[in-house]
């Protein structure tokens, strides 16, 4: 969904994705190379008219958010980064992703065991 975006587009709802709900003000300011106002309010418009963006007024400003849920967007962009770079398999993606951290909190490694127990089920 989101890889056929144009550059721009796409850093401003990843943005958004991360802000979850903003006004065009604050989507702007996680941009890392900063567009102004009214081109940041064009592009949200843009994501709005393809229905990756919802609008709603809240007084003077509007807030914007993903349309589609933030879940749904993370597993597709997930799914082609594991593609792309770990040959579809999510065991070597996970590995790379531990390595990178250098120690997990108690309730981190209680979710990464609990998720390992439900895929092993499934293969049952």
């Amino acid at each position: 969904m989101i890889e056929s975006l144009p550059r721009r587009e796409r850093e401003v709802f990843e943005s958004l994705c991360r802000l979850e709900e903003a006004s065009a003000a604050q989507v702007r300011q996680g941009l890392s190379d900063p567009l102004s106002d009214s081109a940041v309010r064009t592009l949200l418009a843009r994501l709005e008219a393809k229905g990756l963006v919802a609008r709603a007024s809240s007084g003077a400003h509007n807030l914007y958010r993903p349309a589609p849920p933030t879940e749904v967007v993370a597993a597709g962009a997930l799914s082609r980064l594991i593609d792309t770079f770990f040959n579809g398999s999510a065991a070597s993606a996970a590995t790379a992703l531990l390595g990178m951290t250098r120690s997990l909190k108690p309730e981190e490694a209680a979710a990464l065991e609990r998720a390992i127990d439900a895929a092993r089920e499934r293969d049952r």
